[in-house]
């Protein structure tokens, strides 16, 4: 298979010739240009038809968003932001997510360079074997009365297009939800933003979750990013437990982390659902669920960025239903409602 061809987008020479050296060095990766502005991106991307590009935010011209958008309207393809991690940057890079960006990795500071990009040419080799469509509009929050929930606690698990999926999920929810833990892979930057964010579109109550949050009814509980896991553990009814301790199936928080602990805690009382994502992290501990006895669902390929999770889940057993995209929320709602 040949390299996936890539453009280099970003107004700093420095940062240009440094993320063109780091993805130089992986066999699978041709960069093909380098880009100051979005503008000469744009002769670029026509002329080079690259695979992949790598994004900046702040650009002269025309920022990167606005960029962005026009790339995934009129001519969708993956592309992975490279932005700083600093609050403001956190909350443009989660609305370029939301656009459409496969992924984001963190720019480096000149003080750690050299180690800063570590993540980057994986996560563009990724990118380009993405499934990308032009975006679409989150759905406005439905009005949904007199929806009364099982005793029923609901896990989600997502990585790469995790934000786009939670969304439009979310989005259906109603206040009255199920009591809800999701754990996203996305940087510690991020995850309070992206919380507000969901909480603003759901119908219940999202926050980030800390170490003993009761599980409620109408409350939604995202991990944290970082140094610890997301568990669920019965100390006089569920709660949340935020446990340090090493990466589980390569991440910190791990989706197989929480599933396992769902597995434990809740049993047959519990609803497991896997999104987008690369690699396997969730496929065991969604088994565990199923096996306890819960109810699992997996996203379907053709609605994901990245059939990785879920096809890891499918093929192992764990997911007794796959979904599309649109049909998971309304599908975990049935799931988890009261049986009249």
């Amino acid at each position: 298979m040949s390299p996936a061809r890539v453009v280099v987008v970003d107004d700093s020479p420095t940062m240009r010739g440094l993320i063109s050296a780091t993805l130089r060095r992986d066999p699978d990766l041709q960069v093909v240009g380098a880009a100051g502005d979005p503008l000469e991106a744009r002769e670029m991307i026509k002329e080079l038809n690259p695979d992949v590009i790598t994004l900046d935010i702040e650009m002269p011209n025309m920022n990167g968003l606005e960029f962005l958008e026009r790339i995934m309207r009129l001519r969708p393809m993956p592309v992975v932001m490279v932005s700083t991690l600093t609050q403001a940057g956190a909350d443009a890079t989660l609305r370029a997510l939301e656009l459409g960006a496969v992924d984001c990795v963190a720019k480096p500071t000149s003080a750690q360079a050299s180690e800063g990009l570590s993540e980057l040419a994986a996560k563009v080799k990724v990118a380009a074997r993405a499934s990308v469509r032009p975006a679409g509009r989150i759905a406005q929050p439905k009005v949904r009365t007199g929806y009364a929930p099982a005793d029923t606690v609901l896990a989600i698990g997502s990585s790469t297009g995790g934000v786009e999926a939670l969304l439009t999920i979310l989005a259906n929810f109603p206040e009255t939800c199920p009591p809800t833990v999701i754990t996203q892979h996305m940087p510690a930057t991020f995850t309070k933003s992206f919380a507000a964010r969901l909480d603003r579109i759901c119908g219940g109550r999202v926050e980030e979750a800390t170490d003993g949050a009761p599980l409620e009814v109408g409350r939604v509980y995202l991990a944290p990013g970082g140094e610890t896991h997301l568990e669920v553990v019965r100390a006089g009814g569920l709660r949340c437990r935020l446990r340090q301790g090493d990466l589980i199936s390569g991440h910190r928080p791990s989706v197989d982390a929480l599933f396992n602990s769902v597995a434990h805690a809740a049993g047959p009382n519990a609803c497991g659902v896997i999104l987008t994502g690369m690699g396997r992290d969730g496929a065991a501990g969604l088994k565990a669920m199923r096996d306890a006895g819960a109810r699992t669902l997996g996203q379907d390929e053709a609605s994901c960025v990245v059939y990785g999770m879920p096809r890891a889940a499918f093929e192992t057993g764990a997911v007794e239903r796959q979904a599309s995209l649109a049909d998971i929320g309304p599908t975990i709602l049935t799931l988890c409602e009261r049986r009249r």
